[in-house]
């Protein structure tokens, strides 16, 4: 955990800064100071914030996100324990809470600035020409290349120092700490070096080194397979993911937490966790035809702890014991 807050502090810094910076340098070459720039958001039409137009096709739509976002937030971060470790490092409950309001309020603040960067950079590229760089392999439009292009292309030298700094913040960030988290788990819940008297020596540490870089391995395929067949911007395609898999783990969460006196059949439930996001790309993929029009978006993962949920309740059995994973 030391090594988790210490790092992400860090990177939280210079992502920050890097997001400050990049605002700088974009409005000093637009020639605006902040005020003038947020206005010039705000009448860009970048800064609508809720759609209500065509609920059945519009992925968009205020009540998919809404009720969506509010999943899709508690099982990528209430459900996460690389995400919520921070939290439990906390003395008292109290700390931990007071600690979640403020990153909730800080967030939100940051967001809004990330927000203004993205619509000022679609501004300087609209003011210099600048056309949004297509995907090689479909030709569609990466509006998240949109950002380094400007960066390393068409600004000066510091600013893309600023924006690889930030990049690297950002990269850094999100996987450290899932290396941390999966190399932990690993080597305590399935080669048990956590017991014995052995936990710190020679042989164990270097397990422990072997187990970080096969991690670190895995997760450099999984992402050139993600970029392989990824279309479309990295946050969008994130989202989508996130709806099949972490839809499992918010039905396991939901059962464990709803369901009293009744025993899993163990083996079965990773079957259950693979046939349920099945399923949602099945009924994402015709939900126009099935269910008259109507689109799919982040709510889809309600849809997937739904279904995995009906499928626990299916291979359980009544029990004395309380439920137990």
């Amino acid at each position: 955990m030391k090594t988790i807050i210490i790092t992400d502090t860090l990177q939280t810094f210079f992502l920050v800064l890097s997001v400050f910076l990049t605002l700088y340098f974009i409005c000093d070459s637009l020639n605006l100071d902040i005020p003038a720039a947020f206005e010039t958001v705000k009448n860009s039409g970048y800064a609508k914030v809720f759609f209500y137009e065509d609920f059945m096709a519009n992925g968009f739509h205020f009540s998919k996100q809404f009720i969506g976002g509010i999943f899709v937030t508690i099982a990528m971060t209430g459900l996460d324990q690389d995400l919520m470790q921070k939290n439990l490092s906390m003395g008292t409950i109290k700390e931990a809470q007071k600690n979640m309001f403020t990153f909730t309020g800080i967030f939100v603040v940051l967001n809004i600035f990330f927000l203004s960067v993205g619509a000022l950079l679609y501004v300087y590229a609209a003011k210099n020409g600048i056309a949004i760089p297509l995907d090689h392999a479909t030709g569609t439009p990466r509006t998240d290349f949109l950002f380094p292009e400007i960066a390393l292309n068409h600004l000066a030298v510091v600013p893309a120092i600023v924006f690889m700094l930030g990049l690297t913040a950002a990269t850094f960030a999100t996987t450290d700490s899932a290396l941390t988290a999966l190399t932990t788990s690993f080597c305590v819940d399935f080669l048990n070096l956590d017991k014995g008297d052995q936990t710190n020596s020679k042989k164990s540490v270097n397990k422990r080194h072997m187990v970080h870089v096969a991690f670190s391995l895995l997760m450099f395929f999984v992402i050139l397979i993600f970029n392989a067949f990824n279309d479309e911007s990295v946050v969008k395609g994130i989202f989508k993911v996130a709806s099949y898999t972490y839809g499992p783990l918010l039905g396991l969460y939901s059962f464990g937490l709803f369901v009293r006196n009744r025993g899993l059949h163990d083996k079965l439930v990773p079957f259950i966790c693979l046939i349920s996001p099945a399923i949602c790309y099945l009924l994402s993929l015709y939900s126009t035809q099935l269910l008259g029009g109507y689109t799919f978006s982040v709510e889809l993962i309600l849809v997937n702890g739904f279904i995995t949920f009906i499928g626990l309740l299916l291979i359980s059995k009544k029990t004395d014991q309380q439920t137990r994973f």
